[in-house]
């Protein structure tokens, strides 16, 4: 048995679902009466989404559409990061919605102090995008988690716990 159990914290969201929920609000949006002929565009790329249409009230509905797919696909609504809604050439508005995928350093901080303040014996190392907890103890590796998920109104990104050993 090893010396030492651990587990990784990560912010990640499944790409595919990602992909499958954006395809759906698309044929939503083609076919809702009330968006048919707004020329709406929806483009997904790595790090971000972009919405473009017609008025500020038809973005509303787009991205409420967008948000109802995405829980169905269990990605969470804390992976989609509103910016300021823009004007564009033709009377048309666009807005970017970045993708947030790994933890911020500001995040880590406060997840690893989360770590320090309530379990002692745990150890939390930043690494990358990612934050490693170790402790000899799988109790108290089950009990971070599931403080953690208790918690996770705190941080401003979704949380993951993966490899763990």
């Amino acid at each position: 048995m090893p010396a030492e159990s651990s587990f990784d914290i990560v912010s990640e969201y499944d790409t595919q679902e990602m992909v499958n929920a954006v395809d759906q609000t698309k044929r939503e949006v083609q076919t809702r009466y009330d968006l048919k002929d707004t020329k709406t565009d929806i483009e997904l790329s790595e790090k971000e989404l972009i919405i473009t249409t017609e008025t500020e009230m038809h973005m509303t509905a787009i991205r409420d559409i967008l948000l109802s797919k995405a829980l169905r696909r269990n990605l969470s609504i804390k992976v989609f990061k509103m910016n300021d809604v823009q004007d564009v050439a033709g009377g048309r508005v666009k807005q970017v919605i970045t993708l947030q995928k790994g933890l911020a350093d500001d995040v880590a901080k406060k997840i690893q102090r989360f770590l320090k303040d309530k379990f002692p014996k745990v150890q939390g190392r930043i690494q990358g995008e990612s934050i490693r907890v170790g402790s000899k103890s799988r109790d108290d590796l089950q009990l971070v988690i599931s403080a953690l998920r208790e918690a996770a109104d705190e941080f401003p990104v979704a949380l993951q716990f993966n490899n763990y050993r």
